[in-house]
C-alpha cells in the first residue's frame, strides 16, 4: 500500500476552497468556525518568552540554592500557619479544575461537530451537538482520565527529579551518578513528550473521525486504530513528523501576516474565537487533511462517500 502525505494535503485544501470560497458565504463562515472554536477549546495555550541580559550569571550565582530545595518544607510550614490563605489556594486550584473539566467537555462535543461540518459540507450547530452528544462523552471521560494519568507521571517524576537533584546538591551522589541522572532525566522527559503528543495528535484525528463513522466509545476506537498502526508503523510516525513540520511552517506563515499588519493580526488572534474564524482555512484544511490521509487505509476508514470525494486540482 502506498501511502502519500502530500495528495490528501491537497484534497484537504480543495476541499477546503470548495466549502468556504465556492461560493463565499460569511455567515457559513462563522457558524463553521464557531464549532472550529469548540472543537479547538481544550487545545488552546500559550507562552511566552523572555530576554536575557548580562546579570543572569551573577544572579546564578548569588542563587541560594539551600533556600530552593526548603522550599517545601518551608512551604508546608507557611501553609499551616496560614488557613485561610491555604483554603482559599485550595478553592482557586478546586476552580480551574472545575473550569477545565468543563472546557474539556464542551471541546469533546464540538470536534463531532466541526468534524461533521467538514464531511458534510454543512454549516450546522444544533444538530451535530444533539447528535453526538453520546460519542462526545465518551472521549471527554477518555480525555479526562488521560489527563489526570498525564498530570500524576509528570508530577511523580518532578519529585524524583526534584529528590535526586537534592542529593546531589548535597554531594550524596558520585559524580558518575550525576551525569547518568541528569542524561537519563532529559531523555525520559524528550521520550515522554513524544509518546504523550502522539497519542495527543492521533486522537484529535484519528480517533474522533473513527468514532465519528462507527458511532462506537473512544476505547473501541483506539482499539481499531491500534490494529491498523501496528500494520503501518512507519506510515503513522512519518504522519506525526510531517504534520509537526507542517506545523512548524503554518506558525511562521501567520506571524509573518500578522507582523506585516503591525501587530494587529496579532492582537486579533489573541481572541480565541475570532482567532478561530480568521484561521478558519487553517483548521478546515487541516481537518479535511487527517480523514483524507485516513481515508488511504481502505473504505473501513474512509469517511466521505466516494461520490462526495474532492478531486485534486492542477
Amino acid at each position: 500500500m502506498s501511502i502519500s502525505y502530500s495528495e490528501p494535503l491537497v484534497k484537504g485544501f480543495n476541499r477546503m476552497k470548495k466549502s468556504l470560497f465556492q461560493p463565499f458565504n460569511l455567515s457559513k463562515w462563522i457558524n463553521v468556525g464557531f464549532t472550529a472554536f469548540l472543537a479547538g477549546l481544550a487545545d488552546c495555550g500559550g507562552g511566552s518568552g523572555g530576554g536575557g541580559n548580562s546579570n543572569i550569571g551573577n544572579k546564578m550565582e548569588n542563587f541560594d540554592w539551600n533556600e530552593f530545595y526548603s522550599f517545601p518544607s518551608i512551604a508546608q510550614n507557611w501553609l499551616i500557619e496560614h488557613p485561610f490563605w491555604f483554603a482559599l489556594i485550595i478553592t482557586g486550584l478546586l476552580f480551574l479544575v472545575v473550569i477545565a473539566v468543563v472546557i474539556t467537555w464542551v471541546s469533546s462535543r464540538g470536534k463531532f461537530m466541526f468534524l461533521q461540518n467538514v464531511v458534510k459540507n454543512e454549516e450546522e450547530i444544533v444538530k451535530p451537538w444533539k447528535e453526538f452528544r453520546k460519542e462526545g462523552n465518551s472521549l471527554f471521560w477518555w480525555q479526562f482520565i488521560y489527563g489526570w494519568i498525564v498530570l500524576l507521571i509528570f508530577v511523580l517524576l518532578a519529585i524524583y527529579g526534584f529528590g535526586v537533584a537534592k542529593n546531589i546538591h548535597n554531594g550524596v551522589l558520585p559524580e558518575v551518578s550525576k551525569i547518568s541522572f541528569i542524561i537519563g532525566f532529559i531523555v525520559t522527559i524528550i521520550a515522554l513528550f513524544i509518546v504523550f503528543g502522539y497519542i495527543s495528535l492521533f486522537l484529535n484525528d484519528f480517533i474522533v473521525p473513527i468514532m465519528y463513522k462507527y458511532r462506537i466509545s473512544a476505547t473501541k476506537a483506539w482499539s481499531k486504530l491500534l490494529s491498523l498502526t501496528l500494520s503501518n508503523p512507519g506510515s503513522f510516525i512519518v504522519y506525526g513528523l510531517f504534520v509537526f513540520l507542517l506545523t512548524i511552517a503554518v506558525v511562521i506563515a501567520v506571524l509573518i501576516a500578522a507582523l506585516a499588519t503591525c501587530c494587529i493580526g496579532l492582537l486579533l488572534l489573541m481572541i480565541p474565537f475570532i482567532n478561530a474564524v480568521i484561521l478558519l482555512p487553517i483548521s478546515y484544511t487541516y481537518r479535511a487533511f487527517s480523514i483524507e490521509f485516513l481515508a488511504q487505509f481502505g473504505s473501513d476508514f474512509d469517511l466521505i462517500d466516494n461520490t462526495e470525494q474532492v478531486q485534486i486540482i492542477d
